[in-house]
């Protein structure tokens, strides 16, 4: 990026908390090398290091080296979901459209080094959830004098590829006022002696073993020529290649030349086309202007290529929401779209908060980033400056087929809850945990009162959030929740579980089995009665009468005293109930004092995380933690009151949430 635009990433991170990853990719010899150390994001150097040595927590690494057999850290960087496919239905408000401008994040969750590959024991953390609106996401960051490609860790990568959002690592050749060497750009572009690019041979091969989308390529070092703005071109033209080969791709950014140097174009044009045309997108630096955005989409459609293959750089790092930004050069009201969106560094919505923030703060700010300022992407506020993303692109969905279940987890909490019951009084945070969540927050339907509908942190009935409406609805309330493409069968049912925690609450369960019958109208529901309950309650409705496809899930509600406070802790459809298999050869890969790495190898079929918990001599069981992968790390252990052997259970957890019986591993003190 444009060097005034940057900042510098501060290197802070809690202890690791959860758990996560490993592939089948992952070797016994590289387990066997795994030492009892915290495992974290992986980051590299194209071959050659910096002079003098590494700062603290610091591990310098060529990835010209780089093998999977030989990655003692891969069982914990590697994604465990495949990217959903996505479908678009019915735009939630007549100005949501398809088909035409897609939204690219830029995001830094951490730091470059010691960014923890498994969450870490705080809530405060950019938990991204607005995934509907999302096209591809960036995992930024990097730096001159730790390393400069990076490896999305796997809890992001697991998040996004549930909402069908693919991930991109991030090759960050940084200005030379940051540090940046040229030899650096030669040694990514260097050829071997058939004359191919071994380095993008291996961008590919780490990108297929840690399950991940592609590369995002900035280089920004000066000082080149037009021989090294050839080897650049030749470099992507191949990385794309052997990158599409395995359904990989590769984004350019708008900042080195044909000619080999380092000139912000803010447009398509004579000087980056080649790289545009190698690539599969280009991010336009900020320095566009409306007729420069103008020429650039008219460029692409007459190079064959979409114009919304652009993403027009929106710089939101500092003033988020508050930016002001010439949306019609972007996405005019009233016309076609221009271009793309790419956001740098929406994580904003975190960081501009005080430092005594809460998840419900940062959820607020973001709703607000993402939905605008009306807060209900059905009924967008026409006057509001900020053009959020639900206001001009249609929202998608990943909900299409049986059985699926949502806990609304939104991977971070204050404590971590199973069946409604408190399990771990350790804040989290952990984006692979995360549900697939309802994409319209929140589409709010009523002819009176209109409630508050949150996140909510302080109860939950399965992981660390509910959904909670609060307020004193005069008039019954319709909440969407979800859209769907999910086959009815006869024995198809819906699980709704929830709670009221003040007034009185008549609940039906809302199913629309058709599209709405144009944007921004509400979906046809059918009403059916929920069973009441006391305390955290689980009804089971079948749904009589209905064939086909359910298109839309919600809740009706209807107040008949209040104020209420009502909260849906979880929503399912299922034909029948499942449940996993369990796993396999649970062992002890490395210990060190209190501090262990574990594995196991996973039951065939389909598992959405595993849970591990510790047996005590009492009896008793506590909750250590989840992950989406086959690996865990744990740290801080301690022998319990004449304990001579600690004993841990390792589970499989189904899409249902039901769980696989237990295996059992054991450290000996």
């Amino acid at each position: 990026m444009n060097p005034s635009r940057r900042t510098v990433l501060i290197a802070a991170t809690a202890a690791a908390f959860l758990p996560t990853p490993a592939t089948a990719a992952t070797s016994k010899a590289a387990e066997a090398a795994a030492t009892a150390t915290p495992p974290y994001a992986a980051y590299f150097y194209p071959d050659s290091f910096p002079s003098g040595s590494p700062g603290t927590g610091i591990t310098w690494r060529s990835l010209k080296t780089w093998t999977a057999a030989g990655d003692p850290d891969l069982a914990f960087n590697a994604a465990s979901v495949p990217l959903a496919a996505r479908f678009t239905p019915t735009p939630a408000n007549t100005t949501a459209r398809s088909g035409q401008a897609r939204v690219q994040s830029l995001v830094s969750f951490g730091p470059t080094s010691s960014n923890p590959s498994q969450g870490s024991a705080t809530a405060d953390y950019y938990a991204l959830t607005h995934w509907a609106y999302l096209d591809e996401l960036v995992f930024w960051g990097g730096s001159a004098g730790e390393g400069l490609i990076l490896a999305p860790n796997a809890p992001i990568v697991d998040a996004a590829h549930r909402h069908g959002v693919p991930v991109l690592g991030n090759i960050f050749l940084p200005p030379t006022a940051y540090g940046g060497r040229l030899q650096w750009t030669r040694d990514l572009v260097q050829k071997d002696s058939a004359g191919h690019y071994p380095l993008a041979d291996r961008l590919v091969a780490l990108a297929a073993a840690y399950g991940f989308d592609g590369w995002f390529v900035n280089a920004e070092t000066s000082g080149g020529n037009t021989a090294l703005g050839t080897d650049m071109l030749g470099f992507v033209t191949e990385l794309k290649s052997l990158a599409a080969a395995q359904g990989q791709r590769v984004t350019w950014y708008d900042a080195m030349t044909v000619n080999g140097t380092v000139s912000w174009q803010g447009a398509l044009n004579s000087q980056n086309q080649a790289f545009f045309q190698a690539a599969d997108d280009m991010f336009v630096d900020f320095r566009w202007s409306t007729s420069t955005l103008a020429s650039s989409g008219t460029k692409a459609v007459q190079l064959g290529r979409s114009r919304y293959e652009l993403w027009a750089g929106v710089d939101v790092e500092s003033n988020g929401s508050n930016t002001s930004v010439n949306w019609d050069a972007i996405v005019p009201a009233g016309s076609a779209h221009v271009t793309s969106i790419g956001f740098y560094r929406p994580e904003w919505t975190r960081n501009h908060l005080p430092t005594t923030r809460t998840p419900g703060d940062f959820h607020a700010a973001d709703d607000r980033f993402w939905t605008g300022r009306s807060l209900d992407p059905s009924q967008p506020d026409s006057t509001d400056p900020w053009r959020a993303p639900a206001v001009s692109v249609a929202d998608r969905s990943t909900v299409s087929a049986v059985p699926f279940a949502s806990v609304f987890n939104t991977g971070h909490g204050l404590r971590w809850y199973e069946e409604g019951q408190v399990t771990s009084d350790a804040a989290w945070n952990h984006l692979g945990l995360q549900d697939r969540l309802p994409s319209r927050r929140w589409a709010v339907r009523t002819a009176g009162t209109r409630p508050t509908v949150t996140f909510d942190f302080a109860d939950a009935w399965r992981g660390g959030s509910s959904v909670l409406v609060a307020g004193d609805p005069d008039q019954p309330v319709v909440l969407d929740l979800y859209t769907t493409r999910l086959p009815i069968s006869a024995g198809t049912v819906v699980e709704l579980t929830y709670r009221t925690d003040a007034g009185n609450v008549d609940v039906e369960l809302a199913v629309a089995t058709a599209e709405p019958d144009g944007a921004g109208t509400a979906p046809p529901y059918t009403c059916l009665p929920v069973d009441a309950g006391d305390g955290w309650s689980t009804a089971t409705v079948p749904l009589t009468g209905l064939s086909g496809t359910i298109h839309a899930l919600g809740v009706r509600l209807t107040a008949s005293a209040g104020p209420v406070r009502w909260r849906l802790g979880g929503i399912a459809v299922r034909d029948a109930v499942s449940t996993p298999g369990a796993p396999t050869a649970p062992r002890i890969t490395a210990a060190s004092g209190g501090d262990l790495r574990l594995a196991w190898d996973p039951a065939p079929g389909a598992v959405r995380h595993h849970t591990l918990h510790r047996l005590l001599p009492d009896g008793s069981r506590r909750f250590l933690g989840a992950t989406g992968q086959r690996a865990f790390y744990l740290t801080g252990l301690q022998p319990e009151q004449g304990e001579e052997t600690a004993r841990f259970e390792v589970r499989a957890v189904g899409e249902l949430y039901t769980s696989s019986d237990p295996v059992t591993v054991t450290h000996t003190w």
